[in-house]
């Protein structure tokens, strides 16, 4: 088969895909993998073939432009739109259905309708990628499930298509729900702003909008089935391999610690999309180092620089270290709950301690987390002291329910098929599904 992979263009988004499209690579399928000029640099570094489409994205410049305004607004006691929290208006991490009113999925969607989904889409990529379709011909379409460019371009091309999730299944969660809401309107009153927008996108190039536009043909889940949302539709589950880009493992990572190793990591998510860390990362060494640990912080020197304090001597700042190669020998990770560092941690059996940043599903994440007993979590990411945290830790460290709980995720993930376990599945699902 040829198989084209499409992500947004953050280095977390692309090593989510980078171990299937090895998998296919190595059963000898052809690949490709799309994605804005940002992003080129980590799939070559993967060993992958790199299609560059469309304008670079730079998502920090366009969110560091968004504060700005947003600030200045307020401080001159403007009331428009420009003074609202874009990270609120584009929320659709409620899960719970009574929570979830047709008001304001609707709100939220038309938000990312005519905002953030076009802005990580823009014509200009979705016009190289179904240029880029058209001639290459794929056989299936794998996207991110933030890159809507990814289904216009299988249907464009008669692709069988599927979407490859990074984290829990927001957008196919809503749409189950929205559809429901809409279905009890009156007919003329169901605007849907996710099927206008691709509507429209889709009939530029003699397409006509389904579902499938918005949930893929099937769904390729890396999440543990227990943590997972139940979402209809054709699922396929696979397990976690994790990917953290090329490196160099230190040698210190492979010498026993003296004391309980705890790693402490923001990840990489915030620092490229927002240009900072949404937590006090000041607050969470201070509180993690008063423990009779060794403390593995994810951070580079103008970071530790910026802190403006001497790191405690237990405290070892590491500008970069796979977490795949430092998680082995943790006993516990602080972490913002994002989707590499939560699979990480799971698949090496490393209790979690979470502090979540208000980004996409983080908190919905850490509950579910929590309530398999694999970790805990602070009451509130926004407000929490040094004293609350220290005390997660210690617990973690403590009581031998959260490794139990954890060894139990972990063993329901290594039993997941592997990324090459899933192809002759997807095989079948591309031979069904392509026109």
């Amino acid at each position: 088969m040829r198989v084209l992979f499409t992500t947004l263009a953050a280095a977390t988004h692309v090593h989510t895909q980078v171990p299937l499209a090895w998998a296919l690579r190595a059963a000898g399928h052809e690949v490709r993998m799309t994605s804005q000029p940002d992003a080129v640099e980590h799939i070559r570094r993967a060993g992958l073939p790199a299609v560059p489409v469309g304008t670079p994205l730079a998502h920090e410049a366009l969110v560091q432009e968004l504060d700005e305004r947003r600030a200045d607004a307020l401080e001159s006691g403007a009331s428009g739109p420009e003074t609202l929290d874009y990270l609120a208006l584009t929320d659709i991490s409620e899960t719970r259905p009574e929570r979830m009113s047709y008001v304001d999925m609707h709100a939220k969607q038309l938000v990312l309708a005519q905002g953030a989904f076009p802005a990580q889409s823009d014509p200009g990529m979705i016009d190289d990628l179904v240029r880029f379709a058209r001639w290459w011909r794929p056989d299936l379409v794998v996207w991110d499930t933030m890159t809507f460019a990814g289904p216009v371009a299988a249907m464009a091309s008669g692709a069988a298509h599927a979407r490859l999730l990074f984290g829990l299944d927001l957008i196919g969660w809503m749409r189950r729900h929205y559809r429901q809401a809409l279905a009890s309107r009156h007919p003329l009153l169901r605007d849907d702003p996710l099927a206008d927008w691709l509507g429209w996108t889709l009939d530029a190039y003699d397409c006509v909008f389904s579902e499938e536009a918005v949930v893929g043909q099937w769904t390729v889940d890396p999440m543990p089935t227990s943590l997972a949302l139940p979402v209809p539709g054709p699922r396929v589950p696979v397990r976690y391999v994790p990917y953290n880009g090329p490196s160099v493992v230190p040698s210190w990572v492979h010498e026993r610690p003296a004391r309980p190793r705890i790693c402490v990591t923001l990840g990489v998510s915030q620092q490229e999309v927002f240009g900072a860390h949404r937590a006090s990362v000041g607050e969470i060494l201070t509180a993690v180092a008063e423990l009779d640990v060794e403390v593995v912080a994810t951070l580079s020197e103008t970071q530790v620089a910026s802190l403006g304090v001497e790191l405690p001597q237990n405290v070892r700042a590491v500008g970069f270290v796979p977490l795949d190669a430092l998680l082995p020998s943790c006993a516990v990770v602080v972490s913002h709950a994002g989707a590499g560092t939560m699979h990480t941690a799971l698949h090496h059996g490393v209790p979690q301690v979470l502090v979540p940043d208000p980004l996409w599903d983080a908190a919905r994440k850490a509950e579910r987390l929590v309530a398999a007993g694999a970790g805990l979590a602070v009451a509130d990411p926004q407000c929490f002291t040094a004293a609350e945290l220290r005390s997660l830790v210690q617990r973690v460290l403590e009581e031998p329910s959260f490794a139990a709980g954890t060894a139990r995720v972990r063993g329901e993930m290594l039993a997941t098929p592997a990324p090459a376990d899933i192809l002759p599945t997807l095989e079948r699902l591309s031979a069904e599904f392509r026109r």
